[in-house]
């Protein structure tokens, strides 16, 4: 038997991905840029395991078989089996594949990132695949090639109709901006009406407001941002975050039938950080969100304690919850002050609008786990913790 087990960050954009100029070999209509996040708090786990005994292909998400034969899963499979090094004989045996995640699936939190860059670098170890692995995880996950790779991460689309051009760079390692700081505010962990895919597909079909978006903003966007994240220039990385993340949501608007995937908190979060960037005049705090109600903020660490204690009073979390409501890198909250309350001047949400908050930092890219404890698969090539 052959065994490899690895884990694998997700990714949130700051320049987004919507839309795709081939569904097929998923290739963008624009470039996106993206932090890869610590994979001590958020990530994807994944063991695939090689065996002549096995009768049949099989995968296990979350402890549960799936369908092996989803076409995306397929793509991935035959693509790095076509690019097998030595072990060519290897593609004769059936593959077990059993992979967790350490966060909500399909609530907007880059879990099919996270999961097909697992999967692709597990892959690419267990059948000696050599060379840039960020094309083949694409056809699993658009997002996922840019989970391939650690610290700020660029995507680029390309123009080569095989999209052999559209590939991923990083713009600097996760050490280069040690301050940088993200909450996750998990506001809704259940799926989303409306999936990526799909929302994409309708808002192509018929959203004139995508067009001048691809054309006019997103070019000279992505630039700016890229160049305020080499520089470290915090406030224009804050402002150009937040008008990408309107407009990511102006466009589903603009969709006929329209995607909806912020709620009223979500809606909160965003006026509540508008409200204390003025109290402090000065953008401390970013807001982005993807295709889901959940919020992402960045923000430097200095600022993270008293923002903290910002939240916990216009958000206060259930007094008897029974899941650990902060997690991630601790946190020290600082009570905010009657003036900054008086400047920020809005109402308190009820109890419990947050189901937790996870604080993290920017991280490496996909490690390998060696220790056979860390296998999600057994010997006999079955899932240890199924369902």
């Amino acid at each position: 038997m052959n065994t490899v087990t690895c884990i694998a960050p997700i990714n949130i954009a700051v320049i987004k991905y919507w839309g795709k100029r081939d569904d097929k070999l998923i290739l963008p209509l624009n470039d996106s840029i993206s932090a890869t996040l610590d994979t001590e708090q958020l990530c994807a786990k994944t063991t695939v395991m090689i065996s002549p005994n096995f009768k049949n292909d099989c995968i296990w998400l979350n402890g549960k078989e799936e369908d092996i034969k989803n076409p995306r899963l397929q793509n991935c499979l035959t693509e790095i089996r076509k690019r097998a090094g030595h072990s060519k004989h290897l593609n004769q045996w059936k593959i077990h594949i059993c992979s967790e995640n350490n966060f909500p699936t399909a609530a907007g939190l880059a879990s099919s990132a996270a999961g097909y860059a697992c999967l692709v670098t597990a892959l690419a170890k267990l059948y000696e695949v050599e060379g840039d692995i960020s094309m083949i995880a694409r056809l699993g996950s658009g997002s996922a090639c840019r989970s391939t790779t650690g610290g700020f991460v660029r995507w680029y689309m390309g123009s080569e109709p095989n999209g052999t051009d559209s590939i991923v760079k990083q713009i600097v390692p996760a050490n280069h901006w040690p301050e940088m700081r993200i909450l996750i505010l998990v506001v809704n962990d259940c799926r989303k009406k409306v999936s990526s895919a799909i929302g994409m597909k309708r808002t192509m079909e018929t959203s004139e407001l995508l067009k001048h978006r691809v054309k006019h903003v997103v070019p000279e966007r992505a630039n700016r941002i890229q160049q305020a994240i080499i520089e470290k220039d915090f406030k224009t990385f804050a402002e150009l975050t937040m008008k990408e993340s309107n407009q990511l949501h102006a466009v589903n608007l603009d969709t006929y039938p329209p995607n909806i995937y912020m709620n009223d908190i979500s809606h909160a979060i965003v006026e509540l950080v508008h409200l204390y960037n003025e109290a402090v005049h000065d953008v401390k705090v970013a807001y982005t969100f993807d295709a889901g109600p959940n919020a992402t903020l960045y923000l430097l660490k200095t600022d993270v304690p008293k923002f903290m204690g910002v939240l916990d009073y216009y958000f206060p979390p259930l007094e008897d919850v029974l899941v650990e409501y902060k997690k991630g890198l601790s946190i020290d909250a600082v009570k905010p002050s009657e003036d900054l309350l008086n400047k920020i001047n809005i109402r308190k949400h009820n109890l419990g609008c947050f189901k937790y908050i996870i604080h993290t930092r920017i991280g490496d890219g996909p490690k390998y786990l060696q220790d056979s404890k860390d296998h999600l698969l057994n010997n006999q090539g079955w899932p240890i913790n199924r369902i």
